[in-house]
């Protein structure tokens, strides 16, 4: 039930950023055309698809805490063993949360500093441009919290622990150098 929420949520920001990104696309080209062909523009374009970029970092990076999406590194990891990785995650947790909690009162403050400041074009509050952080911090501490807790309640089970997006995509490397070595060269004429 609440991973169904999570995904229909996940799915409605993904459909978000992709029409910001739409409406980011068509300001700046339309911008550009103006520029260049009828040396004008529209200065609002350039202040909206700026928050519009930033908004689309925050909302791709809550959609990448769910899926797991971010950088990370395995290495030591996958040498330990089970009770071991759980103790690592739950540091990494604990660290991750503790870096969210930092972003979430510094966007916090900054939204609450510039709550009556009006941006130069727009004339908006720049409070908008800070609560994407704000957003970004509360959701990816909501879907760390539940990780943390799936993986403290054993609910995550130990062949679960490691994630490693691009394993498959390694070991596909290492298979194809290795099948490169092995093979002699074509003869040659």
């Amino acid at each position: 039930m609440l991973n169904a929420l999570i995904d229909r949520c996940c799915r409605w920001i993904n459909i978000l950023i992709a029409l910001a990104l739409a409406v980011m696309v068509v300001m700046v080209f339309g911008n550009v055309v103006l520029r260049y062909a009828f040396n004008s523009g529209i200065a609002v374009s350039e202040e909206v698809s700026r928050w519009l970029f930033v908004w689309i970092t925050f909302l791709g990076a809550i959609v990448a805490v769910k899926e797991h999406g971010h950088l990370g590194t395995d290495l030591v990891l996958t040498k330990l063993p089970p009770i071991a990785q759980r103790v690592c995650l739950v540091i990494s947790h604990g660290l991750m949360l503790f870096c969210t909690w930092l972003l979430f009162s510094g966007a916090l403050s900054q939204a609450r500093i510039n709550w009556d400041v009006e941006a130069p074009v727009t004339g908006a509050s720049m409070a908008i441009f800070y609560a994407s952080g704000v957003v970004f911090a509360v959701a990816s501490g909501a879907l760390l919290l539940l990780n943390l807790w799936r993986l403290l309640s054993g609910q995550m089970p130990d062949d679960q622990l490691v994630r490693a997006p691009g394993a498959e995509e390694v070991a596909t490397a290492e298979a194809l150098h290795l099948a490169r070595t092995t093979t002699p060269p074509p003869p040659s004429k």
